[in-house]
């Protein structure tokens, strides 16, 4: 940094405690360099390298990404919401932005299983087979939900569904997948934001049940 005594945290979302799955992670040591307002990232962790890390603009005031940053914050999570220059819609789209594999991305992607929303956090990288999931979680028929019933259930639009901050508890499974990775990103609320999580704590944050896509 040109100036570290110019350097402050700058947080939206995650109480700047401990994962709430009780890991060890440095996800909240984010640092802002006023001088270029570039967001850092710490040594060896996951996410972008900082010669190419996007801009971290204005904390949005969006509702959508208020409810997530308090659902964060109400479970100690480490991660920080990130407000992208770009929108990020999809998990193509967010690697090429953060800079990291598309299989860190954990797509929210909402189904709707006979009527019922069912949440599911799976890798970039991969498809769900719908039919293999119904089967494994006896559900009739699940099938992608429309634009409309996604709004209805998560107060989300598609490309910028959270893993949380709906208005209901809505049934969610993660892709076992999403382990391998030390850093996943998650959209929070609308497609211009992310934050940064762990397999283990998105588990607990949803209290989710990891599940094999395909």
């Amino acid at each position: 940094m040109q100036n570290r005594d110019a350097a402050r945290r700058k947080r939206h979302g995650g109480g700047g405690r401990r994962g709430a799955a009780g890991h060890g992670s440095d996800l909240h040591d984010h640092i802002v360099d006023d001088a270029t307002d570039n967001f850092r990232r710490p040594p060896n962790q996951g996410g972008y390298p900082r010669d190419t890390a996007p801009k971290l603009d204005r904390v949005s005031s969006h509702p959508n990404v208020q409810k997530v940053a308090d659902a964060l914050r109400a479970a100690g999570a480490a991660g920080e919401i990130v407000i992208l220059d770009e929108a990020v819609p999809t998990a193509a789209a967010a690697a090429a932005e953060l800079g990291c594999e598309v299989g860190a991305i954990a797509n929210s992607l909402i189904f709707d299983g006979d009527g019922t929303p069912v949440l599911i956090l799976t890798s970039g990288a991969h498809r769900v087979d719908t039919a293999k999931v119904a089967a494994e979680l006896g559900i009739g028929k699940l099938k992608r939900a429309t634009p409309e019933f996604v709004k209805q259930h998560t107060g989300q639009s598609i490309g910028g569904v959270a893993p949380v901050g709906h208005p209901g508890k809505v049934a969610t499974y993660v892709d076992t997948a999403l382990e391998q990775y030390a850093v996943i990103w998650a959209a929070a609320g609308i497609p211009h934001s992310v934050f940064p999580t762990t397999y283990g704590e998105l588990l607990t944050l949803t209290d989710g049940t990891p599940i094999t896509v395909n």
